[in-house]
Order: structure tokens, then C-alpha cells, then sequence
């Protein structure tokens, strides 16, 4: 696998660079020891310019090339997970209920990697915005990196997002023009009657029965509003009423996720929603409130931005080791954001087999970041090449 040879003569200080990361975790937007450790290293490399603070604990540092041309972006995400680590790794989260189990310290080290390489190389045009951003795990941090202003503040033409694929062969790219990741939304559904005795049951205004009702009735919406090759997944994960088994509640409610591929359908899922539960409260003689958020855009690759990110993902990998049209995934990552902004892809590189995402006993697989360093350093000379 032809690995950018220089970078892989970093891959033992790569590898200690991430077990660095994964012994200290930290979660949403307060990452102060890794964005301090993250800075120091980038200032090693001599960057041109690091911009700290964004997002709170985000930073960019621009790199320069040899030639006038336009500024790629390329990301990283830093933050941990709220989970007890079982891998039994010698270099395991030293922070109970703690750890790195999405890979974002592998992402992180090979967007460092890269980042090494390319400072001392310069052999691209333009320059390259190396993003590093917080808060990807429910914190919405690459949101808040583009609405303080990153886009326009560092001219970024393009940018091109990297994730760490478990269960997808070793040194493997993933991709797929167009939406490749689903948006996330929330809703919460409250429904209240009027409490009473459960053997008076005539007296009260029972919210239960309606409750049900409204969730029997969400399950219609992606069977018979969407065609079954449109993927629309909906699932309702929480539903609370009652303290008692002799007392009728006054109130509860219901609570889940949506996820969609398209603005469309999530305009019609929050407006059936609502004609939903506005009927039951109806027939059911009960007030109801939908709270309907939408936390996350899905994941919406550029075609010919992806065309370009998967003729890199070949120059490292192979024409065999890359699949360039993947089914999209129900997931979400807050990268789409940064592609609603502008033009760009979202790449999955292949770990081989071992525990998912989100797992306790999850582990980046340090044999795969100079492989990733690689295919961002190749991405910026291929796409920005010197006269």
C-alpha cells in the first residue's frame, strides 16, 4: 500500500500522539489538554498561522503552498465519549467514565500527520486550512465552527471530512457522492388530560390511551408517505406516563428520532407530526405539544468533490481498496455542515474487524493513521498541484 514515505516514517510518533489522546479524554467543547497538545505540535511543524478558541476549544492552522492558488480545508474531530472503557489497552482512558471511542483521537493524529508533512513539503499551491474541531458528539461543534465564521474568514474553498470505518477492510475507502450520512432530529410529543382515581377512571381525561394512539400513528408516517427505497427512519425511544398503578396520570409523553437524507422529507415528517397529534388531541379530548428540533443536516457529498477525494483515496489505496458509490448510512455527523457551507466529501477508512463504534471496548487501530495522513497530504497535491 504505497503510504506517503515520509509519512510513514512518523508512524511511531503518530501512534504516540494518539495513545497521548486516548489515555486523555475529554468531552464536548472543553478540550483543554487536547487542543494545548494538539497547538503544540502544530507549532513543532512551523505552521504559517494557528487561530485558536473557535468553538471555544477549536483551532485552524494554515499552511502555506509554494504558488498563489485556492485554500482546502481538511477536518478533524477531537472530542470523547461519556463511556467506561473496557478495551483493557495499556494506554486506556486514565478518566473514569471517559474514553475515545469514535476514533476522533485517530482522526486527530492523522490530520496532524498530514499537517507535518505538508509543512515541511510545501509541494502544493494555495494553502491548506487544517480544521480541528470540538464538540462533534452531540454538541454540534462543527456548527458552531461554521457560524463563527470559518468559511469566509480563512477563504476555504473546498473542505473533506475523514472517519475511521470499523468492520470495513483495513486500509479500505468508503465513499458516495451525494448524501452519504442521514440528518438527526429530535421530537418529544406531551400529552396532558386530567389525573385521578384509576377506579374513577369516567372522571379523569386518561392521557395514556392517547399517548398510545399517537404512537401507533407515527409508524405510518415512513409506511405510507415515503416510497420503501427512500430511506426515512423513524424511531420512538422513550415514552413516560404515570407513577402509580392506581392513579391516572394528568400528563406524559413520547420521545424518539428522525432520520432523512433531504430538507423534503423532513419538512413532511415534522408536518405529519403535527397533524398527528393535533387529531389525537382532538379525539381524545387531551392537550398536545410537538417539540420537533433539527439538530443535525445530513451528510451531502459534492459529486465532483468526491470524484476528486476518491482518485486520492486510489494513489494510496489502490483502485481495489476504494468503493466510491457505498449505500448511505443512517448515522449523522456534524460535518455536514461544514458541506452545507461548501463543497466537499465525507470519507469512511477502514480499521478491519473489531468492536463498533461507541463501544467499550473500542480502539483506533494505529495502523491505519499514516494511511490517512496519506490520503490528506495526496488529496492537497493532487487537487492543488504546483505549475
Amino acid at each position: 500500500m504505497p503510504v506517503v514515505n515520509r509519512i510513514a516514517a512518523y508512524a511511531d510518533e503518530m501512534k504516540t500522539w494518539r495513545r497521548w489522546m486516548h489515555r486523555n479524554p475529554e468531552l464536548g467543547f472543553d478540550l483543554p489538554k487536547t487542543s494545548a497538545f494538539v497547538a503544540e505540535r502544530l507549532r513543532d511543524f512551523g505552521v504559517d498561522a494557528l487561530h485558536e478558541g473557535i468553538a471555544k476549544t477549536g483551532m485552524v492552522a494554515i499552511i502555506e503552498g509554494r504558488a498563489p492558488g485556492p485554500t482546502i480545508g481538511l477536518r478533524a474531530d477531537m472530542d470523547a465519549l461519556p463511556i467506561h472503557e473496557a478495551s483493557g489497552a495499556e494506554w486506556s482512558s486514565e478518566t473514569p467514565g471517559r474514553m475515545h471511542a469514535c476514533g476522533h483521537d485517530g482522526h486527530t493524529t492523522m490530520l496532524l500527520g498530514a499537517a507535518k508533512y505538508l509543512a515541511e513539503t510545501r509541494n502544493f499551491a494555495g494553502r491548506v486550512a487544517c480544521i480541528f474541531q470540538p464538540a462533534e458528539e452531540n454538541g454540534g461543534g462543527g456548527v458552531k465552527m461554521v457560524e463563527e465564521g470559518i468559511m469566509d474568514r480563512f477563504g476555504i474553498d473546498r473542505v473533506f471530512g475523514l472517519h475511521c470505518g470499523p468492520h470495513i477492510p483495513m486500509g479500505h475507502f468508503h465513499t458516495r457522492p451525494g448524501p452519504i450520512l442521514a440528518s438527526a432530529d429530535e421530537f418529544r410529543i406531551e400529552v396532558t388530560g386530567r389525573g385521578g382515581h384509576g377506579a374513577n377512571s369516567h372522571k379523569a381525561i386518561d392521557p395514556i390511551p392517547a399517548l398510545v394512539s399517537i404512537l401507533q400513528a407515527l409508524s405510518t408516517i415512513p409506511a405510507r408517505n415515503r416510497a420503501p427505497a427512500e430511506m426515512l427512519a423513524m424511531s420512538v425511544t422513550q415514552i413516560h406516563a404515570g407513577q402509580a398503578h392506581n392513579i391516572i396520570p394528568e400528563a406524559g409523553w413520547l420521545g424518539g428520532t428522525v432520520r432523512a437524507y433531504d430538507t423534503a422529507t423532513q419538512d413532511m415528517v415534522e408536518r405529519r407530526m403535527q397533524e398527528i397529534v393535533d387529531g389525537n388531541a382532538a379525539a381524545f379530548g387531551v392537550t398536545a405539544r410537538l417539540e420537533y428540533t433539527r439538530d443535525l443536516a445530513a451528510t451531502v457529498n459534492d459529486p465532483g468533490e468526491t470524484e476528486v477525494a476518491a482518485r486520492a483515496a486510489r494513489a494510496v489505496a489502490g483502485e481495489a481498496g476504494v468503493d466510491d458509490n457505498v449505500p448511505a448510512r443512517n448515522g449523522s455527523e456534524d460535518f455536514g455542515a461544514m458541506l452545507a457551507a461548501r463543497p466537499g466529501a465525507f470519507l469512511f477508512l477502514g480499521m478491519g474487524d473489531g468492536p463498533y463504534l461507541h463501544d467499550p471496548k473500542f480502539d483506533f487501530n494505529d495502523d491505519i493513521a499514516p494511511i490517512g495522513a496519506s490520503f490528506f497530504a495526496t488529496l492537497v497535491e493532487q487537487s492543488q498541484p504546483l505549475a
